[in-house]
């Protein structure tokens, strides 16, 4: 028994806070700071004397949430940097890549704390950061963005396939089929890239009847009459037939059309 209860409050003492203060405050120090606790509201305050002062304020959680993000934003005016200190979890949000990117944006340094052993591991320095720039990513968003004709889809939506530009020219091109085979030289006053959409029939809605001549499938004629009814459908149509003007290779021949683009990577 008095064993079980010496195992318990160990466990118990290392979920709190203060069981992450040693580790990072020996940390601190075999950088050469001077480290103190709770200083001005502060987890801990670490001055290093040189011909300027550095003064580093570290707040810590036992995991990472907004709320340690918040308060790190709070001491930003008062600090040279800013250290975040969590304990170190297997799958918790210190293993998030992306939690690694978001201090390197906002300038926090990042610690992982084991505090069983007292390793101490920097996951993310302090200090100005900007993503590299990712032009092919750029470009694919500017030229959906150029395309697109209105704007037929609400911020948000997941439940339902999306009014892409892509699915605008496509479905001009089965309008016009709707009531019989079409030349693809007719086509190409609605989609400049028509030719390409009925060659690739991404959707399945077309098929060849002879050169050059194209008709609507049955898949096509029921999807046409599904759209037909959607509130997007008239912003598809209508912008199709303004002139889909632009790079025909800027095209998405996926289902998805333009695919969802993770612009932090």
């Amino acid at each position: 028994m008095p064993q079980r209860t010496s195992t318990s409050t160990t466990s118990a003492a290392g979920r709190r806070e203060t069981s992450l203060y040693a580790p990072v405050k020996r940390h601190l120090e075999r950088l050469g700071f001077e480290a103190k606790g709770e200083v001005c509201g502060c987890d801990i305050v670490a001055i290093r004397t040189t011909d300027r002062p550095l003064l580093v304020i570290v707040e810590m959680k036992l995991s990472f949430s907004l709320e340690l993000v918040l308060q790190a934003v709070d001491r930003m005016p008062a600090a040279d940097e800013i250290w975040l200190a969590v304990r170190a979890s297997t799958r918790g949000r210190d293993r998030d890549d992306r939690v690694r990117k978001l201090c390197r944006l906002l300038g926090f340094g990042l610690l992982r704390v084991s505090p069983g052993s007292g390793r101490v591991e920097v996951v993310a320095e302090p200090g100005p950061y900007r993503p590299r720039s990712n032009e092919r990513r750029r470009s694919l968003l500017m030229q959906e963005h150029q395309r697109r004709r209105g704007d037929p889809t609400d911020g948000g939506s997941t439940r339902a396939p999306i009014m892409t530009a892509y699915r605008q020219r496509a479905l001009a091109c089965a309008t016009a089929l709707r009531n019989g085979p079409q030349p693809v030289k007719v086509l190409r006053s609605l989609a400049d890239d028509a030719s390409a959409i009925l060659q690739r029939n991404v959707y399945g809605w077309f098929e060849r009847e002879r050169r050059a001549i194209y008709r609507l499938t049955p898949a096509g004629l029921t999807a046409l009459a599904r759209w037909t009814a959607s509130p997007d459908f008239a912003q598809g149509l209508n912008g199709a037939e303004a002139g889909c003007a632009a790079d025909r290779s800027a095209s998405d021949p996926s289902n998805s059309d333009v695919q969802p683009i993770s612009v932090g990577k």
